[in-house]
């Protein structure tokens, strides 16, 4: 199952070469930006571990490439994500987010059912990938 967050989600994955057109274009706009990454991509799991610090004095796209191509070898089976930053509104807003890598596998999640008092109904989400340890979710094959 494909996680689907962030813009681009619905497209193949966008290559090298299409990623630095992206950062061109955020810097361009005057958009800072920062590399995170994660193992647990659950839609409200919003706050992904940071890699270094957001890019605010970066002008040259290759600079953020390069950190991105870093994370991808630090994670190699993480969720990597790029999000650049528009403070124009006077405040900190997210521009621009997509995901940039992925596990080789990604396992999806499942429905769990509760039925209350009531007659209501409950439906959580429950990601596959958190039976495993953090750190081991998508090493291997789905469980």
């Amino acid at each position: 199952m494909r996680i689907t967050q962030g813009t681009f989600s619905f497209l193949p994955e966008l290559t090298d070469d299409e990623i630095a057109s992206q950062v061109a274009y955020a810097l361009g706009n005057g958009w800072p930006c920062s590399v995170e990454f994660t193992d647990d991509p659950h839609p409200r799991n919003t706050y992904w571990e940071m890699w270094g610090l957001p890019m605010f004095d970066l002008t040259d796209p290759a600079g953020v490439v390069y950190e991105i191509n870093e994370c991808r070898r630090a994670y190699p089976e993480h969720y990597i994500r790029l999000n650049a930053y528009d403070a124009s509104y006077g405040r900190q807003t997210t521009a621009l987010s997509f995901i940039v890598q992925r596990p080789t596998n990604e396992p999806g999640f499942r429905l769990d059912r509760e039925e209350t008092s009531d007659r209501r109904v409950r439906v959580r989400m429950h990601p596959y990938a958190l039976d495993r340890p953090q750190g081991e979710r998508y090493n291997g094959d789905a469980p």
